[in-house]
């Protein structure tokens, strides 16, 4: 282990945290964090959604000699983080699936020749030539496993390719591992450690308690009444998550109908009617947004003010993240779900159903196969773009079928569904290139683009060409963000025709297709994954019909505190403390009756307008802890 000193002081730790990101101080357990890596030590980091868990290895790249890589399957996160670290004049390139071999190349080179800081690599690039080869000249001082609950078979999206990252060390012997993730049990963080190699690691645990967050859990037949009592009561933007497209499109409406700002976002939506929407719920122009679970991973508002589950999630693990996305400014917030008779049967029959027989996963994989226009013996390696939702309506499939028979045919090592592909933005104009110049809106900011657009690119008028937002702003002295603005402008005043850059899955074959018969599916893998999807639905099923337990309290159990204490706040404490409130009140009524005069249980009962059955339990607790006493004659009395 080495000395904090050996690297940094902690006032320099400070120092950057103020320089590049304008922070005076640290969050819980960040500077815990910070030090435990910069002394060298293994360190797996548990911090709760939106606790700031990327500045405890950003700042620890920029405190340390040689480059810091990054491993995350999460590419629109990665793309959005290198592009933050860009815009602060840190240098980071990302290397993921969606890119084509020459830039993969060019930006390994960097990292192993020029002077990039930060790598964000996604898991299955550690196996190619590209990077092993590269790997080698590296200056590697921390590798970090961003979501590295995916490492471990005992977590909820256990992901194969994570089990290769451990390999780093013969490479980078002297580097130090950090593993963060917000979702890791208790059994699931000490896989994590093993499966990395930890040499005496060493485990920080940031609270999950959100102080400021109302858990509330409603059980109504009416949903939709409890819905308008909150958004009626409680200011602010929020967000609504539904499980399917047609009932988040429906409810949007209904909003709409009742005079409330609501737009609907699923990942059925073209791709910039997605971007449009999330800007105008970003910028406060659209109040609520009724979603899937499509919408919220890597958005930026910290203003959230509720969070409502109109219908139940699989797993507590997705409903703290979901729900997680409100007050990230620490103001008052409410977390609300809702649910009815059935909800619960219906959602494990919809569980069941996503898991299917073995003989239907391999089916699965040979359609997708015949989908993609794969030969048998072809393809091991390759990665063909994947439209889920277009692919289940051909073959009258569901949806979370297919994804789940996926997930078992990547433990398996058959093929891996990669969350996001990286085509570059496409478009052509609709007009003359006279008419461009009675465009006026935007300014000289337009003019500054569409000048820019007209010497680099040819034939767009003609045919839709390939154009870099990144290179455009770059060259015009404009934003990527007002360049994506002005884009939009133009295409609806139907100047341009415009594709963004397309954002779909892949599906890579991990090995060349083979023949229905010779596909082998583990029984252990397939058994194991159902009883953890069981295991991990009862823990949802425990936090919503719980009654006398602190809604906190059961999730902080869950991922492994043991020390954590009722918060006060959700529906479930407050009803405890009007309960004792009400008793207070009994008591103090009873002494002052029989302060008065001894009287027997009926007299008493007939003298108080409560229940009779609320004041003997009353009665009963306080000749139990001797306030009062029976006399002989059956009076009740004040003890001296």
């Amino acid at each position: 282990m080495k000395n904090l000193g050996e690297y940094i002081s902690t006032s320099s730790i400070e120092e950057i945290l103020h320089k590049w990101w304008g922070y005076n101080e640290f969050r819980p357990m960040q500077r815990e964090i910070i030090e435990s890596v910069l002394s060298g030590n293994d360190t797996l980091a548990l911090m709760p959604t939106g606790g700031g868990k990327s500045l405890t290895f950003q700042i620890p790249a920029l405190a340390l000699d040689g480059l810091t890589i990054v491993i995350t399957p999460l590419i629109a996160l990665m793309k959005d983080q290198v592009d933050n670290l860009r815009r602060r004049g840190i240098s980071a390139v990302a290397v993921h699936s969606g890119m084509d071999q020459h830039r993969i190349e060019i930006a390994l080179d960097n990292c192993a020749y020029g002077d990039v800081k930060m790598l964000y690599l996604s898991p299955e690039r550690l196996a190619t030539e590209a990077f092993r080869v590269r790997l080698k000249v590296m200056n590697v001082s921390l590798v970090v496993v961003d979501e590295a609950h995916c490492i471990s078979q005992w977590g909820y999206d256990f992901r194969p390719s994570y089990l290769r990252i451990a390999e780093i060390r013969e490479y980078a012997p002297k580097a130090t591992f950090l593993a963060v993730t917000a979702s890791a049990t208790e059994l699931v963080a000490k896989d994590i450690m093993y499966r990395l190699g930890f040499n005496q690691g060493k485990v920080l645990r940031s609270s999950f308690a959100r102080p400021n967050l109302q858990y509330v859990v409603r059980k109504d037949g009416n949903k939709y009444d409890q819905l308008m009592r909150l958004v009626r009561n409680v200011e602010g933007s929020g967000i609504v998550y539904m499980s399917t497209r047609d009932e988040c499109e429906k409810l949007a409406q209904k909003l709409r109908d009742d005079d409330i700002s609501a737009q609907f976002y699923h990942a059925g939506l073209p791709v910039l009617e997605r971007s449009m929407r999330q800007d105008e719920w970003l910028s406060g122009k659209t109040r609520i947004m009724v979603a899937t679970n499509a919408f919220g991973m890597g958005i930026d508002k910290s203003d959230v003010r509720f969070v409502v589950h109109y219908t139940m999630c699989d797993t507590l693990e997705a409903y703290y993240q979901e729900a997680g996305r409100a007050g990230r400014d620490g103001k008052r917030c409410y977390a609300l779900l809702i649910y009815e008779d059935g909800d619960i049967a219906r959602r494990k029959q919809i569980l069941e159903g996503e898991f299917p027989p073995i003989d239907d996963v391999k089916l699965i994989y040979e359609r997708i196969c015949n989908y993609l226009q794969v030969p048998i013996g072809d393809a091991e390696g390759v990665s063909f773009a994947f439209n889920i939702y277009d692919f289940c309506a051909r073959e009258r499939m569901y949806a979370g079928r297919v994804k789940s028979a996926l997930a078992l045919l990547e433990q398996n090592g058959y093929m891996t569904l990669i969350d996001q592909n990286d085509e570059p933005a496409k478009m052509m104009f609709e007009c003359s290139r006279d008419t461009l110049y009675s465009v006026h809106a935007g300014g000289s900011d337009m003019d500054a683009m569409l000048r820019v657009i007209l010497r680099k690119y040819e034939g767009l008028f003609s045919r839709f060409r390939p154009v870099s937002e990144l290179e455009i702003a770059a060259e015009a002295q404009l934003s990527v963000e007002r360049v994506h603005e002005l884009m939009k402008v133009l295409w609806r005043m139907k100047v341009i025709r415009y594709i963004p850059a397309n954002n779909s899955p892949l599906v890579r074959f991990d090995t060349e297709r083979l023949p229905i018969k010779s596909l082998y599916i583990a029984p252990e893998s397939y058994q194991l994954r159902h009883r953890l999807m069981m295991e991990r639905f009862e823990s949802i099923v425990e936090y919503v019909t719980s009654e006398d337990r602190c809604r906190s309290q059961i999730i902080e159990n869950y991922f492994g505190d043991k020390e954590s204490k009722e918060c006060g706040v959700c529906d479930v404490c407050l009803r405890k403390r009007r309960g004792a409130e009400s008793q207070t009140a009994v008591v103090e009524r009873i002494m002052a009756l029989l302060g008065e005069a001894e009287l027997d249980i009926k007299e008493l009962t007939s003298a108080m307008n409560i229940a009779p059955e609320r004041v003997v339990e009353v009665v009963d607790k306080m000749v139990a802890s001797e306030k009062i006493s029976i006399s002989k004659y059956g009076k009740l009395k004040i003890n001296n």
